[in-house]
């Protein structure tokens, strides 16, 4: 899975590195770079470049040592000190990391988000919008086969309308507005021009934090209103086992409030909302909020990272957090809007009628005996229970 290869990629490019096996000796250069160091680059050769973090005047050499440090430390010395921040730093600035001049571990991020990250969320939503065009083309829309009856049912109360559309409205904000800060220097500042993008991508960054709330406070009212009505059952493997009727015209297993396929995208959007909830307010708050560290001890603490030969790091500054949180909050937003097109598709274009359960909160009766049978039942044995006289009548 893409995800999942993406994952990967990135906890292996997150490792510190490890020297190799065999390294050469660079006692006599006090630990900076060897003749054969720069010999092995001009044949082109793979260099372990991890001694270079301690190259910073720190060490020293004999005088008639090849490539030894002479007197003070160099400006190379210098800018690596700052580049792996060792170096004596004194800001006037009081904040968390303040004193960080130089942040190298940027450059992996960078080239992983622009790259690879990227590349692949790309493809999955543009596979994912190829097999909704495959699935209409061959299937077409999915009518109401029976005769309609002319009566509806109540599907959705307006409280429960109400989460769905700020829970679906702001992440589509959200969506749209990550997506313009992910493609825009590529895609946009060709067509608007630098300054232009400048502002729009500005205005991006303000609505993305603060529509965040919104999404979040409907993330909370959607779980209180359905998480009751989404608990597996049964009738769930049978609506599987016929692929809930979707690829066969007159074919409708019985389900209750919410199928088998509705259940699967609900606990995805919780599970995936409430990371990237998680992942986003650590970004808004990354002094308070460092995620990764502890995460990755807990990981550790398992052995599991071990036994694939990784070794995840357990301390990080603020901006090593804040780029294991940005990169996170990429991967699964890619995930969440790829599930949220094909749950878009179903509910307006693919399915007739199903619009209507969350445009007016009522559908007609016979699409919810076709694709909500069960439920539809229980809607009826309540009327008639409140139709009833009661014995005192």
């Amino acid at each position: 899975m893409p995800v999942l290869r993406l994952l990967i990629c990135l906890l292996c490019l997150a490792l510190p590195a490890v020297a190799q096996e065999g390294a050469p000796d660079r006692s006599a250069t006090g630990g900076a770079t060897t003749l054969e160091d720069i010999l092995a680059r001009q044949r082109g050769e793979k260099v372990d470049d991890a001694y270079r973090a301690t190259d910073t005047g720190s060490q020293t050499a004999p005088l008639e040592a090849q490539l030894g440090v002479r007197g003070g430390a160099s400006d190379s010395e210098i800018f690596r000190a700052l580049r792996y921040g060792a170096a004596d730093v004194t800001v006037s600035a009081r904040g968390p990391a303040a004193d960080v001049i130089i942040q190298d571990d940027g450059m992996w991020w960078l080239s992983l988000r622009e790259g690879a990250l990227r590349d692949y969320g790309t493809y999955a939503l543009a596979g994912m919008i190829v097999v909704l065009a495959l699935f209409y083309l061959l299937r077409g829309r999915i009518r109401i086969d029976g005769a309609r009856t002319g009566r509806s049912v109540t599907r959705f109360a307006a409280f429960e309308r109400f989460g769905h559309w700020l829970f679906a409205g702001s992440f589509l904000v959200l969506a749209v507005s990550g997506l313009i800060t992910l493609y825009g220097r590529d895609v946009l500042i060709p067509l608007l021009g630098k300054e232009a993008f400048a502002t729009l991508a500005l205005a991006c960054k303000w609505v993305h934090n603060n529509i965040a709330w919104a999404f979040m406070i409907g993330l909370a009212i959607v779980t209180v209103n359905w998480i009751a009505h989404n608990i597996p059952n049964r009738h769930d493997l049978k609506w599987l086992a016929v692929g809930g009727g979707l690829f066969s015209k007159g074919l409708h297993p019985p389900a209750k409030k919410f199928n088998a396929g509705q259940k699967i995208i609900f606990w995805l959007c919780i599970l995936l909302g409430l990371s990237i909830s998680l992942s986003g307010l650590s970004l808004l708050f990354p002094f308070e909020m460092p995620m990764f560290a502890k995460t990755f001890a807990l990981a550790n603490a398992t052995g599991l990272p071990q036994a694939m030969g990784l070794s995840l790091p357990e301390v990080m500054t603020p901006h090593q957090e804040m780029q294991y949180a940005q990169l996170w909050h990429l991967i699964v937003a890619f995930a969440f809007i790829t599930i949220i097109i094909a749950h878009i598709y179903l509910g307006s274009l693919g399915m007739e009628g199903a619009f209507d359960a969350m445009g007016s909160g009522e559908v007609e009766e016979q699409w919810a005996r076709e694709h909500h049978s069960l439920w539809l039942d229980e809607v009826k044995s309540a009327e008639a229970s409140k139709a009833r006289p009661s014995p005192a009548e």
